[in-house]
């Protein structure tokens, strides 16, 4: 079997979304004085590569350990869009990734735009680009996406959905009007603001949770088919869990 680790490495170099915190590591105890080396961690939960519960985005929703074991780990596609929306404020469409690979009811999607570059430690870093220009979906792929039945999406950005159908359409004004000016079209026309979130919404009522700051080594990976495995904490209560996630091939 061989393994491919799609994780973002995790530092405190490592940024939270747009507006949180960044996280924090001390020493508690030290070889020199306790004889044993000991450590804190204090931590926004969506940072690095990290699982969303549906209580994040639905009152109701069920935490971090409300996810089925058979859910997080099964089959799945990758499928590379870089080409297609791998730019500034692109958009992508559930047609676009039918065209790339087969997507079957119940998979797992991962979707690659090459936007994982840009994240902390990545080789083009760039944090404002990757925050507030990274590209995401049309609302119509939402509605795909639970017409589909897929266990879990994942994402090479800092959101599953588009941000600037997030908030920092209200956060940086600025990204709007630069958006506009791009594309020679309003925004409201791309997304309009009442599908604000829309992939932490209609999807997560359904149980269809998703992965953000996907990265490592999905470049090996794409438009591949393979067993595909996220695997948070399994701690109560929690709204997200920052987890490891691994492409599994040749599964005997």
């Amino acid at each position: 079997m061989r393994c491919v680790d799609l994780t973002a490495t995790m530092s405190i170099h490592s940024p939270g979304w747009v507006g949180y915190p960044s996280p924090k590591l001390w020493y508690w105890q030290n070889h020199h004085t306790n004889g044993i080396v000991s450590q804190m961690i204090e931590t926004p939960l969506h940072i690095g590569t990290h699982m969303d519960s549906e209580m994040h985005g639905v009152s109701g929703g069920k935490d971090i350990t409300g996810i089925p074991l058979d859910r997080l780990v099964h089959e799945g596609v990758i499928v590379d869009l870089e080409e297609e929306a791998g730019y500034d404020f692109g958009v992508y469409t559930h047609e676009m990734i039918e065209k790339k690979v087969e997507v079957k009811e119940g998979d797992v999607l991962i979707i690659h735009t090459g936007w994982h570059r840009h994240y902390a430690g990545g080789s083009e870093e760039d944090v404002i680009k990757y925050f507030l220009k990274h590209p995401g979906p049309n609302n119509a792929f939402a509605e795909w996406a639970v017409a589909k039945k897929l266990a879990w999406i994942g994402v090479d950005c800092g959101s599953a959905d588009h941000s600037l159908n997030t908030s920092i359409r209200y956060k940086r004004p600025d990204m709007v009007v630069e958006f506009e000016k791009k594309s020679g079209k309003k925004l409201n026309d791309v997304l309009p603001e009442e599908t604000l979130f829309c992939m932490h919404h209609d999807p997560f009522r359904n149980g269809i949770v998703h992965v953000e700051n996907v990265g490592g080594d999905i470049e090996q990976v794409l438009n591949t088919r393979c067993i595909l495995g996220a695997f948070p904490w399994k701690f109560t209560g929690a709204e997200a869990g920052i987890c490891r996630v691994v492409a599994f091939f040749d599964c005997k």
